[in-house]
């Protein structure tokens, strides 16, 4: 008889086929009990789960507590997630639900794509949908809308539930502020905290700056309620916080459809509640404190809602340095008789080590301008002239063309589109191939639209630099005499920033284009 040997080759291949490391991802929005109770279930739930599979390796639960889905940079436990995932200590996730895993359509889109990248791949339990199947992506996305839309309306119900509380005085401070302790829900006065409270103030009132008084607070070693040092925005928001004389403005934010934060002008109602806790300040003095603040914007050129420097100098904000690209803060030096205005490099002022560009003077910048423009006047046929006569030349004909062309191809695109998306529809095509002509069409398109705005930037600022040499060409023709002194109607119309390369040079960077050095004289 013949004798047969059995070899088990591919069962000893298996037993160094590695194990696929399976982490799970749970979430609960509130940190009641219950919702305490159902995290902890999830968490016991998906071990176990996870450790009765032979093929599986754990490794581990992630999960958030009483965090909202709407955003995922406020979810720790997620990040941490996704950042094991990149240090490759992960190869397959299971959650419970798309909800659970994101509310916001973008976020989810973006994750799950992000994942497939690296190789990790989501199953979710609710929805029965695996994402290394590509199919799954479609419907990955009706469903995320569908979360996010959830989303909306139980935010929409707690903005009514809150603003239901503003209305009858019963809504919560959700953070007591500086000089304040919460006991029993209700807000009490924190003595030590208090007296800062009223060191700010006085100082205040007594015509210190914001800043002044924080760097006395910092001087003195006297923390912050988080621990962290003074700065004049900190200043400036406890002198115009209401709650020190023991009242209380609700809603003076509120959020938007898209989550977002922003202040309330006058956009949503607002509610006083008088003598709602015990004051450290007197309205007197409070209201004394907000008129030096209103002063001092006015004289700063400062508009409360406004950017903060928008108006205030001529140069605020168009100072740059060549050296770290920071902006320029306008300063004063010296004393006495002997003061004058000086611009210096933010970072360098907070920093010396990380940018050495030194300060130059406002006076040399000056004249440094009144040099450069004279130098157009008396020049403009040689400099001016040839250059409007060479950009009146440009053809745009070509570019014109070719946006034409382009217009042709993004519209055979959404035409191509449409084509695959009515096969998908009818049955005619298999989901895997819908999905991968689908995201080659969207990369055509994506660049299609870029090519189309790159030329008609090209064309809109050929057109500004042309019509901007032609204002600077009527102005130096029009000038009967060369100017003595700074003019700052002239600085706005034609100078779009200042570049410092040193203490002895600057450069103007013109709206036409040009660009133009100056020596400083010192």
């Amino acid at each position: 008889m013949r004798k047969v040997t059995r070899i088990d080759g591919n069962n000893a291949l298996q037993a160094f086929k590695p194990k696929v490391r399976v982490a799970a991802y749970c979430r609960v929005s509130t940190d009641s009990d219950e919702q305490m109770a159902s995290l902890e279930a999830q968490k016991d739930h998906y071990e176990s789960y996870i450790k009765t599979n032979p093929d599986w390796e754990f490794a581990g639960i992630y999960y958030d507590e009483g965090i909202s889905g709407t955003k995922k940079e406020n979810r720790t436990g997620l990040l941490r997630l996704l950042a094991d995932c990149e240090n490759k200590k992960i190869d397959f996730i299971i959650t419970k639900s798309v909800s659970r895993f994101a509310r916001n359509t973008t976020d989810c889109i973006e994750m799950v794509r992000k994942l497939t990248d690296l190789g990790v791949f989501i199953y979710f339990e609710k929805e029965n949908i695996n994402t290394q199947r590509m199919e799954g992506e479609l419907v990955l996305t009706i469903l995320s809308s569908l979360a996010e839309n959830e989303s909306l309306s139980i935010a929409e119900n707690s903005k009514w539930s809150i603003r239901r509380r503003f209305q009858n005085g019963t809504y919560k401070i959700s953070y007591p502020p500086y000089g304040y302790d919460y006991v029993d829900g209700k807000l009490f006065i924190n003595k030590e905290q208090a007296e800062i409270v009223k060191r700010i103030f006085s100082e205040a009132l007594d015509g210190k700056g914001t800043q002044i008084i924080a760097d006395g607070l910092n001087s003195d070693k006297i923390p912050t309620k988080r621990g962290s040092h003074w700065t004049a925005t900190t200043i400036r928001g406890i002198l115009s916080n209401e709650k020190y004389t023991g009242d209380v403005l609700l809603q003076k934010t509120y959020t938007d459809e898209n989550f977002k934060r922003h202040y309330n002008h006058g956009e949503k109602d607002q509610y006083m509640i008088k003598d709602h806790h015990e004051a450290i300040i007197s309205h007197e003095e409070f209201e004394a404190a907000q008129e030096i603040l209103k002063q001092r914007g006015k004289e700063k050129g400062v508009i409360k809602g406004s950017s903060k420097y928008q108006k205030r100098y001529p140069f605020s904000g168009k100072i740059k340095c060549a050296e770290c690209g920071s902006n320029f803060k306008r300063r004063i030096h010296g004393s006495g008789d002997r003061k004058y205005i000086a611009w210096c490099c933010t970072k360098h002022i907070k920093d010396a080590s990380s940018c050495s560009m030194k300060f130059v003077r406002e006076d040399a910048i000056h004249q440094a301008f009144v040099v450069m423009i004279n130098k157009l006047i008396f020049g403009h046929k040689f400099i001016l002239r040839p250059l409007l006569q060479s950009l009146k030349k440009t053809n745009y004909s070509d570019n014109i063309t070719k946006i034409q062309e382009i217009e042709t191809k993004i519209k055979e695109n959404t035409e191509r589109v449409q084509v695959i998306m009515g096969l998908m529809a009818k049955g005619y095509l298999e989901p895997a191939l819908f999905n991968t002509q689908k995201n080659e069409l969207l990369k055509e398109a994506v660049l299609l639209k870029e090519q189309k705005e790159a030329i008609k930037r090209a064309i809109d600022g050929g057109m500004t630099a042309l019509v901007e040499v032609e204002k600077l060409l009527k102005f130096t023709m029009k000038a009967e005499k060369q100017i003595d002194k700074f003019d700052c109607e002239i600085f706005e119309n034609f100078i779009e920033e200042i570049i410092v390369f040193s203490q002895e040079e600057i450069g103007f960077k013109m709206k036409c284009g040009l660009n133009l050095r100056e020596r400083l004289v010192k």
